[in-house]
């Protein structure tokens, strides 16, 4: 077989038993120091290189494992670090910027592309003077090397740093290119003293977006210089998530050694093979999945290896992963409780390897040795019984979605929040939480002893009412106006729902970093969905009866369980989607039934999962506002539907949020200051609003005197009968002992913003 035929693109970094995120969590509670997480880093960085080596994988990666995110590496790596951090160094420098500090709101974080994965956003400014800090990559690189392992180097490229990145005085981020590519050149003239030759990946995801001219004409200049800075680095630039034709015919002109495309998630990539095949370029062609977890189908991969090397020549193309593998979970050999047929299905990290391995044997090989063949053969059958398998196809949901005419709920707004504050009897600023309240110890001992079976069903019972009690008396002390129960027992705002509906799996152990020490372990869909009994209503209504107060239900919404979850690849994700958005329907006619007058259906995922081309837009927007109104549309008039959405730019797509119809919406706007909401302002939105006046992904207390100033920035923008107060986002993840004073502070601030406005 050639040398160098197989490429992974990146590979997870949390940890397979999350060992990165343990030690992260005890150095932030002080309970160890930073050289232990620095010594459980080495560790998983050394047996994450062992699992592709052994695996046969050619090219390996250095520098894509991170302590917290690669962006906030990279804004480490330039010198792009905030003025507000200044005075800070190394690692309480480093952890500051990403979660605040009692003198410093942290960086904001922002989703990656469409994907669920979040990155540090990097914060420029003309002023700013950028210095290079090389250290973490020289230094990971030397250990690869050490360890055995002649790597490669990732860093993201200087045109998707700068497209990801916010300028302070709101211009534009590219008028810095002069001032951070030298810092890029000196970088590379350092790596370039490291071996003979070493390959140097950046990727460059923003070339799969829609570009207009003057980011286009950069793409030239920028890898005619940085590929020519020393002649003993090879630049493999690398593109995901979407096809790149335009920046390709670009690229095939510079002197890069290799172009990565995305051929599953940018099947339009095939349209510049010809463009690849005429100039001296190596392919790297991704063509296992890194976002999915389903097993490759191998022979329906080879037959696309095949029409790309009917083009392109062999001796041209490497096999890779579509993007880095960080988006798939570790490995399949810690799911012991899953049904065997369903698991025979899956393939995480160290499997997708495995499979990259055949497929370049399969590619480049003549012959296949005794033990490939016998997983070929396995591979047929696992795909087959996928294809065919009664756990898959379920007629009366099929029925049930055909024949579904009622698409959306009963009465226009502006007859609903009539009747709706007649009977609901809130004020204007009325103060609420987005749902959950932190998980302590105790809530997670008892939910996993539960699932486990430690624990009988009555007794845990009793320990998740217990919590709400708390939750519920908390709340009224505190003073807050619209409560919530707390949600003491959801693992996770989708997998909960997950484990309740027909045709969804979960997992043991597939955890997938979300950011920094958050991980999830999304669902997977792999059959028709339906949901056999009602899975929140016990929860609500005992949380109701405790209380005189309004109580909301909280959901999740139909596009955010799909987005936040492994989908099947054997349908259209609008029809899966559709069928969740019935189950939910069910969910919301049971709960109003039952009593609760408002309902929270969170869609927090509603915009990540937008395709990144314009062309794509309007057929995922039709799909989604359809499923998120048919999940509602069995709630009548009076009954109040909330949304929330974070992490969401909403400039693009604030028609689509109106069209949706949900009575208020709430939304992350603590570390963009009133930015967000002024778009609702300018194209008069009616509906009520609720803008976070805190960020609960920093471990900070705000002051009254802050939200005050907070609120009276949103009323700058908004009238008070249009205004919710809430923190950002949900509360789970963060203490009681930073939660009880932030909302008390909040209320506070309320009560403070009210008496000066009457």
């Amino acid at each position: 077989m050639s040398e160098n035929k197989s490429y992974v693109v990146g590979f997870p970094r949390i940890g397979e038993e999350r060992e990165l995120k343990k030690v992260l969590e005890l150095f932030w509670s002080k309970k160890c120091e930073f050289s232990e997480v620095e010594s459980v880093a080495l560790k998983l960085k050394q047996r994450h290189w062992a699992y592709q080596r052994d695996a046969g994988i050619d090219l390996i990666s250095t520098n894509d494992f991170s302590l917290y995110d690669n962006m906030l590496d990279m804004i480490v790596t330039l010198g792009a670090t905030p003025s507000r951090f200044a005075s800070l160094k190394n690692e309480e420098l480093y952890f500051s910027m990403a979660r605040g500090n009692k003198d410093a709101v942290a960086m904001e974080m922002t989703k990656w592309f469409n994907t669920n994965y979040h990155y540090i956003v990097p914060e420029l400014s003309l002023e700013d003077n950028y210095k290079l800090n090389a250290t973490k990559i020289i230094n990971e690189y030397k250990e690869a090397k050490e360890f055995g392992i002649n790597a490669k180097i990732n860093i993201i490229g200087p045109l998707t740093f700068l497209g990801l990145s916010k300028r302070q005085d709101g211009g534009d981020v590219y008028e810095l290119y002069n001032k951070i590519s030298p810092v890029y050149e000196e970088l590379l003239e350092q790596i370039s003293l490291l071996n003979e030759e070493i390959i140097v990946q950046i990727d460059e995801p923003i070339l799969v977006k829609d570009l207009d001219t003057k980011v286009l004409s950069l793409v030239k200049p920028t890898y005619d210089k940085l590929a020519l800075i020393s002649s003993n680095i090879k630049i493999a630039l690398v593109t995901y998530f979407e096809h790149s034709n335009e920046a390709t015919k670009i690229l095939v002109n510079t002197p890069i050694w290799a172009l990565g495309l995305d051929f599953l998630h940018g099947s339009e990539n095939k349209k510049g093979l010809e463009t690849i095949a005429k100039s001296d370029k190596k392919l790297l062609a991704g063509v296992v999945d890194g976002r999915n977890i389903w097993k490759c189908d191998l022979e329906a991969t080879s037959t696309l290896i095949k029409s790309i090397t009917d083009v392109v020549k062999k001796e041209q193309v490497l096999l890779s992963t579509s993007c880095s593998l960080l988006h798939t979970p570790f490995s399949l050999k810690y799911e012991e409780k899953m049904d065997s047929e369903i698991k025979n299905w899956l393939s995480y990290a160290v499997e997708k390897i495995d499979e990259l391995s055949l497929l370049t044997a399969l590619t480049f090989e003549e012959n296949l040795s005794e033990e490939q063949e016998e997983l070929l053969q396995a591979n047929k059958k696992a795909n087959e019984s996928r294809r065919t398998s009664a756990l898959i196809h379920d007629k009366a949901v099929q029925t049930r979605v055909e024949e579904r005419t009622k698409l959306s709920r009963d009465g226009v707004y502006e007859e609903r929040i009539k009747i709706q504050k007649e009977q609901l009897g809130y004020e204007d600023l009325a103060t609420t939480t987005i749902g959950s309240f932190p998980q302590t110890p105790e809530v997670r001992a008892a939910r996993r002893s539960f699932k486990n079976g430690e624990l009988e069903e009555v007794e845990y019972i009793k320990e998740m009412q217990n919590y709400i009690d708390e939750c519920v008396v908390f709340q009224e002390e505190c003073g807050l106006e619209v409560l919530v129960h707390g949600e003491s027992e959801r693992n996770d705002m989708v997998e909960y729902f997950g484990e309740q509906l027909k045709g969804y799996g979960f997992s043991q152990n597939g955890w997938v970093q979300s950011y920094g020490s958050r991980c999830v372990k999304p669902p997977f869909i792999y059959g028709d969905i339906s949901r056999p009994q009602p899975m929140t209503v016990k929860w609500s209504s005992y949380a109701q009866s405790k209380t005189d107060k309004i109580m909301k239900g909280m959901l999740t919404g139909p596009v955010t369980i799909l987005n936040w979850s492994f989908v099947r690849d054997d349908m259209a994700r609008g029809d899966v989607s559709k069928q969740i958005a019935l189950a939910i329907c069910d969910e919301v006619d049971d709960l109003q039934n039952a009593g609760i007058k408002m309902i929270q259906v969170d869609e927090a995922a509603f915009k990540e999962g937008y395709p990144l081309r314009e062309t794509k837009i309007p057929e995922y927007e039709a799909w989604a506002v359809r499923d998120f109104k048919i999940a509602v549309s069995s709630a009548r008039v009076g009954t109040q539907i909330h949304t929330h959405m974070c992490y969401s730019e909403f400039n693009d797509i604030i028609r689509t949020i109106e069209a949706m119809d949900a009575d208020v919406i709430s939304i992350e706007t603590a570390r963009s200051g009133n930015e967000l909401l002024k778009i609702f302002a300018e194209v008069g939105y009616k509906q009520e609003v609720g803008p976070g006046v805190y960020d609960i992904h920093s471990p900070r207390v705000p002051t009254v005197e802050e939200m005050v100033k907070q609120i009276e920035s949103l009323l700058e923008v908004l009238p008070k009968e249009q205004l919710w107060i809430n923190p950002d986002c949900g509360l789970k993840t963060r203490k009681w002992e930073e939660v009880k004073p932030s909302l008390i502070n909040m209320v506070e601030a309320v009560k403070i913003v009210r008496a000066t406005i009457a």
